[in-house]
């Protein structure tokens, strides 16, 4: 099956346009001032108890005032509906297994996946036992969402071009869609593996793997490489970020700071917004997720939060070929499919998990009969837990509020206004034993470890380091006394972020923010040096026909860092590629590139092979480096950063769904993660850093924040794209706590009435 995103998959639309005409005639919005964008939200006759107050400054972001938390939470629905309705619907139809509902037929593979899957399988439960605050604040926020959708007079483009109807939103469907982005990054890189394990190698190949993703800590896989299933759920969930907490005492500002940025899939509209809001129990400003009504970044009068993937191992893949045949539980689902007939399917299940082996878009060995165990189809309640973190007021309340954190495992970092710092690992893990498993898929025994679940209260934290700061890149954390996981990203970022935090003097906010744009990667400059070194193998001891000298000299010079202007860094990445291409089997190649471990397992496999074998792959790549060079001489010129919809890939109407196409900077592990797979041509950043926050916790209103892209997901608002020159520049908004300075510097004000 060809490999697809969620825009490829989409693509049915336009593939259908030529009978149904629905695409072709289906046109973009005109053009939206704010004002205009603004005349749309409702106003009046609504089910508030007294009026609220949205303030929203130039770039529609909105400040709510409210006199109680259910109003607020209303206000707050009614917020995330206006900016971003059409994403939402369509995350929760993919959340749900629901794409053949807009996609067409093509679809049905993956929605039969996504409902052995079933990331709501928990929903129920985890709403039913919600305290009743947290119950009350999603109902209202729900009803939010309901009465903008069904009072809309026009609703987003999406509806119409993917034939989107009216539904009413229930609670049940905020849980999903979290769920949704808390997918494990562990599946991203077995389904990648998977295919390799009938290799007669497999078992040498898979402790080399799982051994360097533990020692040191695998870059994210930027793509689910073939499978459509993996491509999916890494455009949607939350697999990467940078986070850093300055304590006072190294602080410019004598107050504590926070800087992060979240990596996720770059497309548009960006997957965060931006939103502040006060109540008598909610004070917070923050990015948060479209559809979900917590404040996932940011903070409040007290403490802020970032926080980056732990990639901690909460799944595991078990064989069930012993169980008896009344252990297997199973139902039937309806998979309804646009311009074609529905569909009933069969889902199995097992007191382990859904039985993932019939899932038709997995690659795992003929006859085999796996489960999944998931620590996201059990009952955790992030909600309340990030509920208790948006409000809490100090260490321990912020502590606490995570012991209910499950899913996507989080290193949350925190600072607060007395000057502390602190970082704790919010997760909940099997008490697996630290042995390295023998292969992806665990002999049914293995099971006994998740008989015990431990939480973040039984995990290692830190509070107030000797150093003044913390950083989290994703690395491995803390040492446990149980298995915490297998595939962490390399070393690049948290290295460079503490050799940059390490230094003498105070840390400000520009530091900060520099840091967060920093493009050097030391892995290249450690791979660069082994191919260096191997120069002098090549034929005549070294000396090269002119252009391949060129190629050799730009290499050598280059000093690790991936600007958009540098020859050396497109110089070096077109060698690794021809090089790895000539140097590895493909399967190997895709092995090294699943796991994240590109550079340091081939630079491995260099140092230990002869210049027999090194040096005819060494002089091809650099010769074929040497022509390609003369169509992209800079970095930039190879490796872009489009500006898109994930309509964008669509043929025929694809081309009104992308606004932009720029050099991009950086790579797969620098700190300005701009992420991507080997490539000896021009080539699209997929994964990146797509937010950036800085809070000085010296003031309550020096909050920054910046999106890539822009606040509105309605397609040509003035409001679409208009943070991106802002992101360019290395510029923020500025987001204020105190309501008194939100009224004096948010140029806009909506009252909503009872």
């Amino acid at each position: 099956m060809p490999r697809l995103t969620l825009s490829r998959l989409l693509a049915t639309v336009a593939t259908t346009a030529a009978v149904s005409g629905c695409a072709l005639t289906t046109s973009l919005p005109p053009d939206a001032t704010l004002d205009q964008r603004l005349a749309a939200f409702p106003v009046g006759g609504l089910p508030l108890d007294a009026p609220v107050t949205v303030h929203w400054d130039d770039h529609q972001v909105p400040f709510i005032e409210a006199d109680s938390d259910r109003d607020l939470a209303f206000a707050l629905g009614l917020v995330h509906a206006h900016l971003r309705l059409g994403q939402m619907e369509v995350l929760r139809r993919v959340s749900q297994g629901r794409l053949a509902e807009m996609g067409g037929p093509l679809a049905i593979d993956i929605d039969r996946s996504l409902r052995i899957l079933n990331f709501g399988r928990a929903a129920p439960e985890i709403v039913a036992a919600m305290p009743p605050a947290t119950r009350e604040w999603v109902d209202g926020f729900v009803a939010g969402i309901n009465h903008y959708l069904f009072a809309a007079r026009e609703l987003p483009h999406e509806f119409a071009l993917l034939g989107l109807e009216r539904e009413r939103w229930q609670a049940t469907d905020v849980v999903t869609i979290g769920r949704l982005a808390s997918t494990d990054i562990n599946w991203l890189v077995w389904f990648r593996l998977l295919p390799l394990r009938d290799r007669p190698d497999w078992p040498v190949l898979w402790r080399r793997l799982i051994e360097e993703g533990t020692s040191s800590l695998p870059s994210f896989v930027s793509s689910g490489g073939d499978n459509p299933l993996a491509t999916l759920l890494a455009s949607t969930g939350r697999f990467g970020s940078n986070s850093i907490t300055v304590a006072a005492g190294r602080s410019a500002t004598g107050g504590a700071l926070i800087a992060s940025d979240p990596h996720l899939s770059l497309s548009l509209p960006n997957l965060w917004l931006l939103a502040g809001y006060k109540s008598p129990g909610h004070h917070a400003v923050g990015l948060m997720i479209p559809g979900v009504p917590f404040v996932a970044v940011g903070r409040n009068p007290w403490i802020a939060w970032g926080g980056t993937n732990m990639r901690s191992a909460n799944s595991d893949l078990f064989d069930i070929s012993g169980l008896p045949p009344d252990a297997i539980r199973s139902r039937r689902e309806h998979i309804g499919v646009r311009w074609w007939f529905d569909r009933e399917v069969t889902v199995r299940e097992t007191d382990l998990g859904p039985v993932i082996s019939d899932a038709p878009l997995l690659p795992l060995r003929e006859g085999e009969t796996v489960a999944l165990s998931w620590i996201g189809h059990r009952p955790s309640d992030e909600v309340t837990a990030m509920l208790g973190v948006n409000t809490a007021h100090g260490w321990d309340d912020f502590r606490s509020a995570l012991a209910g954190f499950a899913v996507a495992p989080q290193n949350m970092l925190y600072a607060d206004v007395e000057g502390n710092i602190g970082q704790v690992m919010a997760t909940q893990l099997p008490a697996r034993p630290l042995d390295l498993p023998g292969d992806i898929v665990r002999p049914i025994e293995d099971a006994v470890a998740w008989e015990r679940i431990v939480t973040s209260t039984d995990l290692p934290y830190s509070f107030s380091p000797p150093s003044g700061f913390l950083a989290s890149a994703n690395n491995r954390p803390a040492e446990t006394d149980i298995a915490v996981g297998y595939f962490f990203s390399a070393n690049d970022r948290i290295e460079r972020m503490a050799e940059i935090l390490s230094g003498g003097g105070t840390i400000g906010i520009d530091d900060l923010a520099a840091l967060q744009r920093d493009v050097y990667q030391a892995s290249s400059v450690r791979l660069r040096d082994v191919l260096v070194a191997r120069l002098a193998g090549l034929p005549l001891g070294g000396r090269l026909r002119p252009p391949s000298q060129g190629v050799a000299d730009l290499i050598a010079a280059w000093d690790g860092h991936y600007a958009a202007d540098s020859p050396g860094a497109a110089a070096f990445e077109l060698v690794v590629y021809h090089f790895a291409a000539a140097f590895l089997d493909e399967d190997t190649l895709a092995a090294y590139e699943s796991a994240g471990r590109m550079f340091p397992l081939l630079g491995q496999d260099i140092a230990a092979a002869s210049d027999v074998r090194v040096s005819p792959a060494l002089e091809r790549a650099l010769a074929e480096a040497a022509e390609a060079l003369d169509t992209y001489p800079t970095w930039g010129d190879m490796h872009r950063l489009a500006l898109a919809h994930q309509l964008g890939s669509l043929p025929l109407i694809g081309g009104r769904y992308r606004f932009g196409d720029h050099p991009a900077a950086g790579s797969s592990s620098t700190v300005a993660k701009t992420a991507h797979s080997l490539s000896g041509e021009r080539h699209l950043a997929r994964f990146g850093a797509n937010a950036r926050h800085i809070s000085d916790l010296s003031d309550p209103d020096e909050n920054y924040f910046v999106l890539l892209g822009g606040q509105d997901g309605w397609f040509n608002s003035s409001t679409f794209l208009d943070q991106w020159a802002l992101w360019q520049r290395g510029e923020f908004l500025r987001l204020p706590l105190r309501p008194e300075t939100v009224r004096a510097t948010f140029g806009r004000r909506l009252v909503l009435t009872p």
